[in-house]
């Protein structure tokens, strides 16, 4: 009989030896070559590899997901990554399978093995692997997610909201908090109150919670084992606290003997887990020391010939730097004028309608926010009879909590489901701005299009309905900013429904901005377009011709600026002409540019607040590109800088009139 320990072989055992050898010495010679200028960051796994190991080598990476964090080197060597790879991420080449060398090294990504591209944020992740739980849950019953962090990141209230979840639904989620005491130079004293992390999590339900020497690579494995078997058993998700060292600094930005003294960083050594395996394999007579020496020797010359062929490898071309920041395909566009038309309806209804027959169009489509479900149907109604056509597994309500609604929806789309999520109002979209600017809109370009978000955000936005404060903000001003997605914004019923099928459609994602003052409102109706009409981004209207004075415009200030224009042509006999954009992200620059060439004139009106308003982009932008056409200045009519108060006379001080309009005109007509 061959020789065995706790169940593996001598085989088994060397190639374990190997995997763990190989991690630490890519992490010495990655630091030999940062020393040498050759690349200019780093973070190592030492310490971690023994548990990350005897975790990884449990998963399936055909079926199994995984996001990893940045200390989880020998975790995605253990699900199939190679060191060569590694070192093209750490040197940042254009082979790189993370990112092609957009991002920073030890951010992991390879479709091919379901390791899921990570940006830097801490905690992010959590949320996402919530949101391909739900989508593996649905088509494989057996996968499961894997999600991991260090202790210090439990304190990111993602996390929590992401354990809440998780819990609640049962879905097959593997968290890994990879406790080497330390967060940076912050003591796991200082995160947690007394007790361990596995303590702290002692409430949430239907968690399984395991702690393991994560140093004891047979401890690990058999913790692992549980863990993982729990999970596929369909007993929901399960949480293992692993008690590492952390033998290096925390990055090559750090010395941490600011903050630890010697004798401390003496005992970490001591629980070595590469050395702790090595001591128990020749205590048992199964591995002699000249066999691991052997073995370390093929190490280092492997990594040795790895690293080279790396540096030899071609850097990113430079022409490429700005490409994937959106998919650059076309979809097939049956038509973008309706061939047939209804009864008139009102925005709220158009938006209705266009999920309905997306739903029934797109099987893998979902929807979920706060209070979609029937009898409710949303705060506005927006998706009333969704839920009872559809089912609860595919429209069902959120917790209240707005980063879990765009994080989840974040790993849905990447496990190929397509989530259209509703934030209630606008005003509380902040809490998962971290997800939309930092994995929403960067996910496609760090990945280098190995990756893509195309899940819908929808959001009521807009004042002029005593709403005060928090029931009435502009928030376009702010996304705009962002590259990497879509900002809609329509003004009328046909506009919304053609808009929001063509989000629905496409490979990217999209926030969908709905002016609550209008969803009712009168003079917003249209006939309403067939099903198959879609209205591409990018395509502004001119809603009213003229010759002597432009506004450029959209949502509810494109009838303010209509009634404007119609008092200005029967006093003054001046004849505007009104851009409705539609969409801000793309902008339409080539009709304002026509526009402009006809009436030299440019007048921007928007609702947001004047400074730093989506206006004064397009303001610089007309400047810069159509200087030649104008003879008068760009002029802007927007909010004033201040919240929009309650009282409905203070209200209407604060954001933009008809008369603020037609005072900024008839200056302008005076050029």
């Amino acid at each position: 009989m061959s020789a065995s320990l706790k169940g593996f072989q001598k085989e088994e055992l060397l190639g374990i030896f190997k995997t763990m050898a190989t991690s630490r010495r890519t992490d010495e010679k990655m630091l030999t070559l940062l020393r040498q200028g050759k690349s200019f960051f780093h973070i190592g796994a030492a310490g971690h590899e023994g548990a990350q190991l005897a975790c990884a080598m449990q998963m399936n990476s055909e079926q199994d997901w995984s996001y990893p964090y940045y200390r989880d080197q020998t975790m995605v060597m253990g699900l199939g990554m190679t060191t060569e790879e590694l070192f093209l991420g750490f040197l940042a080449k254009a082979d790189d399978p993370g990112s092609g060398g957009r991002q920073l090294p030890q951010h992991y990504g390879q479709k091919e093995l379901n390791i899921v591209s990570q940006s830097s944020p801490t905690g992010t992740q959590y949320l996402q692997a919530v949101g391909t739980a739900m989508a593996a849950q649905q088509t494989d019953k057996q996968a499961l997610v894997y999600v991991s962090s260090g202790e210090g990141t439990t304190s990111q209230g993602e996390f929590h909201e992401a354990l809440n979840w998780a819990g609640r639904e049962k879905l097959p989620v593997l968290f890994h908090i990879e406790d080497n005491g330390f967060a940076i130079s912050v003591p796991s004293s200082s995160q947690t109150a007394e007790g361990s992390i596995y303590d702290m999590v002692g409430g949430y339900g239907n968690l399984n919670k395991f702690e393991t020497d994560g140093t004891d690579f047979f401890e690990s494995y058999a913790t692992f084992k549980e863990a993982i078997s729990s999970i596929r058993a369909g007993k929901g998700p399960a949480i293992v606290v692993s008690n590492v060292v952390r033998l290096l600094p925390h990055s090559s930005s750090d010395d941490h003997r600011k903050y630890r003294d010697a004798d401390e960083l003496s005992e970490e050594q001591k629980r070595d887990p590469i050395e702790k395996f090595r001591a128990q394999c020749e205590q048992d007579g199964i591995i002699s020391s000249d066999e691991f020496q052997q073995v370390w020797d093929e190490v280092l010359q492997e990594v040795d010939a790895a690293a080279e062929k790396a540096l030899s490898a071609p850097n990113p071309e430079k022409a490429d730097a700005d490409t994937h920041v959106v998919d650059d395909s076309v979809i097939a566009i049956p038509h973008s004028n309706p061939i047939t038309t209804g009864d008139e309806i009102v925005i709220v209804d158009a938006v209705n309608h266009a999920l309905h027959e997306e739903m029934r169009h797109n099987e893998n489509m979902i929807i979920y926010g706060q209070d979609v479900a029937d009898g409710k149907g949303g705060v506005f109604t927006a998706t009333k009879g969704l839920s009872t056509e559809f089912g609860d597994k595919r429209v069902f309500n959120s917790p209240l909590a707005e980063a879990s609604i765009v994080g989840t929806a974040v790993g849905a789309a990447v496990a190929g489901l397509k989530p259209v999520v509703e934030i209630q109002f606008g005003d509380y979209i902040w809490t998962a701005m971290m997800q939309i600017r930092n994995e929403v809109a960067t996910i496609r370009y760090r990945s280098n299009n190995s990756y893509s978000c195309p899940i819908v955000i929808r959001t009521p936005v807009g004042g002029y309905i005593h709403g005060g404060l928090c029931h009435s903000q502009s928030i376009e001003g702010f996304f705009m900013h962002l590259p990497g997605i879509h900002i809609v914004y329509p003004s009328n019923a046909a506009d919304a429904k053609g808009l929001l099928k063509y989000a629905c459609r496409i490979d990217d994602p999209v926030l969908f901005l709905e002016h609550k003052g209008m969803y009712r409102q009168g003079f917003a109706k249209r006939p309403e377009p067939d099903e198959d009409y879609l209205l591409p981004f990018g395509q502004a209207a001119v809603v009213r011709e003229g010759r002597d004075l432009t506004i450029v415009t959209y949502g509810l200030m494109v009838y303010k600026a209509i009634e404007a224009a119609k008092y200005l042509e029967k006093s003054t006999g001046a004849s505007i002409e009104v851009i409705d954009l539609r969409t801000l992200s793309p902008l339409d620059k080539v009709t304002i540019g026509q526009s402009l060439q006809k009436t030299s004139k440019a007048l921007v009106v928007y609702e947001d607040t004047l400074t730093a308003g989506p206006g004064a982009e397009i303001a610089a932008i007309i400047a810069e590109e159509f200087f030649e056409y104008l003879d008068g200045p760009v002029l802007r009519v927007a909010a004033k800088d201040a919240p929009v108060p309650f009282n409905w006379d203070l209200e209407d001080e604060i954001l933009p009139q008809t008369e603020d309009i037609r005072q900024a005109a008839e200056r302008l007509l005076e050029y």
